[in-house]
């Protein structure tokens, strides 16, 4: 196979090769190389990639040894992913790492054949990513960011118990954000809460939104979307100007000014599929016969520098098993 090293800058197709051999090195295994497709640059995806990356480490694979990493981020724009992808499979990688749902969605489009291990996608049955979530049927498996939203939901409700609305904001163009709103509705209408949604296109529609639902609800609730996740920031600040607290879909919606969630750890998570591309690398499973993993647990996030702001008292039973993240 061709075996080459390539950075991408800003979603550009600058590619920066570095020639790679067939070297073994101290480990025992031969130099491979991993093409990975990447929607683009927030926290939550950023983290993935690295914790693949360690996890291929602990599996034997190095960056600049006997692993060349050839990474692709299309910045959020769907046409530069598909170009991203082919450039990926006509590099002939041994494995492609896709990261988030739609830049998999091109990946298994693009080939049937090379083996696909994804992460950070939420649903991906409901994507036709694969055939059956226990076994795959086709050259995809991986690990799933399907947020615990149930859980999530009565964290808000034990937080907030005289809260009555909820705003959830979400892209409906993104089948994972589509998913996990659904369950927000249902879960919301269990719990007795009115709810308000609002989708967004693009982040440029996030500040708006936000502004909108901010007016007319207690509690917002942000789950794992790429395209509120790329603004989180902005959502966190403007909810704070009107005083709303927010129950984030992970970890680092908390870290970027969310008050709490119940919520997936995306470096765990990539190290998880680390140890699932390495089983496909070393010929000990395929792709087809391999079940979609998910995080077992989560972790309880409180940032009490939000409730601080936001005069919020978290009760002492959900204090006593957070996790308390400051802000810098």
């Amino acid at each position: 196979m061709k075996k080459c090293m390539v950075t991408i800058l800003t979603g550009a197709l600058l590619l920066v090769l570095a020639a790679c051999g067939q070297s073994v090195v101290a480990g025992g295994y031969d130099s491979i190389s991993i093409g990975a497709l990447q929607s683009g640059d927030h926290l939550s995806l950023d983290e993935a990639r690295r914790g693949f990356i360690s996890g291929m480490a602990d599996e034997g694979w190095v960056v600049g040894e006997n692993l060349n990493f050839s990474y692709f981020s299309a910045q959020g724009d769907m046409s530069v992913a598909s170009a991203m992808a082919q450039q990926i499979v006509d590099n002939e990688p041994d494995l492609i790492l896709g990261i988030a749902t739609s830049t998999s969605q091109f990946l298994a489009r693009t080939t049937e054949t090379i083996p696909i291990v994804i992460t950070a996608v939420t649903d991906p049955l409901r994507a036709y990513l694969v055939e059956d979530l226990v076994r795959p049927g086709r050259n995809v498996t991986g690990t799933s960011d399907m947020s615990p939203v149930a859980q999530q939901f009565e964290l808000l409700a034990e937080i907030f118990p005289n809260a009555e609305s909820v705003g959830i904001i979400f892209n409906v163009g993104e089948i994972n954000s589509q998913v996990l709103a659904e369950k927000a509705i249902e879960k919301a209408r269990e719990l007795g809460l009115r709810y308000e949604t609002v989708s967004v296109a693009s982040t440029a529609d996030v500040a708006q939104a936000t502004e909108h639902i901010a007016r007319l609800v207690d509690v917002i609730y942000t789950p794992t979307c790429n395209t509120v996740a790329s603004a989180i920031a902005v959502v966190a600040a403007i909810a704070d100007e009107h005083n709303v607290p927010i129950i984030g879909g992970n970890e680092n919606h908390v870290r970027n000014g969310a008050l709490a969630t119940l919520g997936v750890n995306y470096y765990r998570l990539g190290r998880q599929a680390s140890a699932m591309a390495a089983q496909i690398l070393r010929g000990e499973a395929v792709p087809a016969e391999m079940p979609i993993q998910w995080q077992e647990d989560y972790n309880l996030v409180i940032n009490v520098d939000a409730a601080a702001r936001l005069g919020v008292t978290v009760p002492e039973s959900v204090l006593a098993e957070a996790i308390l993240f400051e802000e810098q």
